[in-house]
């Protein structure tokens, strides 16, 4: 990947977290709200009741609306824990044990079933600054994810959840960024790509 490529993501990344952080905590709660009734949704349209989700930090699009309707409703969400070595283990939430990692997001505690639970989601919903269209994918640099689904053997269906402005028509790309199959937003569930009819 060249400089301005690389510099384009940064600057990305950095607009991203600033229009978040400037969004306050009531909008994002709004904001959550609207993600947690698309992911129930999502839930309903494809039958899933075990799906893979993560714990929002404050610049991310809340998911705890979500996982607090989830554990009500008996869906099984398996919660990331990091590892030294780049990949993610994976605990059951239990909608209150978590504590704050060294690069400071949040982080679950539990019982780790290791990395291969995930084999064994009916939909994986991660993290993201940005979805393109085409299922362009931009993380936050770390690659925990990237590294996690292209060590899987058979991926379940993969949603990314972003803010409405952050779905848009393109984003550079690395040879290791994995695509998403749909994006989910506090006011749509969207499969990837795009049709040229949308």
């Amino acid at each position: 990947m060249t400089d301005p490529e690389v510099n384009e993501k940064r600057a990305i990344r950095a607009d991203v977290r600033q229009r978040r952080q400037a969004q306050g905590a009531i909008g994002a709660s709004q904001a959550g709200e609207g993600i947690s009734l698309q992911i129930q949704e999502l839930l309903t349209q494809t039958d899933a009741r075990r799906v893979a989700c993560y714990l929002s930090s404050e610049f991310e699009p809340n998911t705890r609306h979500f996982l607090k309707w989830a554990l009500e409703h008996e869906v099984d969400v398996l919660l990331p824990i990091t590892r030294d070595d780049g990949l993610l283990d994976w605990t059951l939430s239990d909608g209150v044990s978590e504590r704050t990692h060294q690069w400071g997001f949040p982080e679950a505690v539990g019982e780790i079933l290791g990395p291969i639970a995930i084999n064994r989601v009916d939909l994986l919903l991660v993290p993201a600054a940005a979805v393109a269209h085409d299922g362009t994918r931009l993380g936050w640099g770390r690659g925990f994810y990237d590294k996690t689904l292209g060590s899987m053997e058979q991926r379940p269906p993969i949603w990314a959840i972003v803010h409405d402005d952050e779905f848009v028509p393109s984003l550079p790309s690395e040879i290791h960024d994995m695509p998403v199959d749909g994006v989910i937003t506090p006011t749509r569930v969207i499969p990837l790509p795009l049709t040229e009819d949308h």
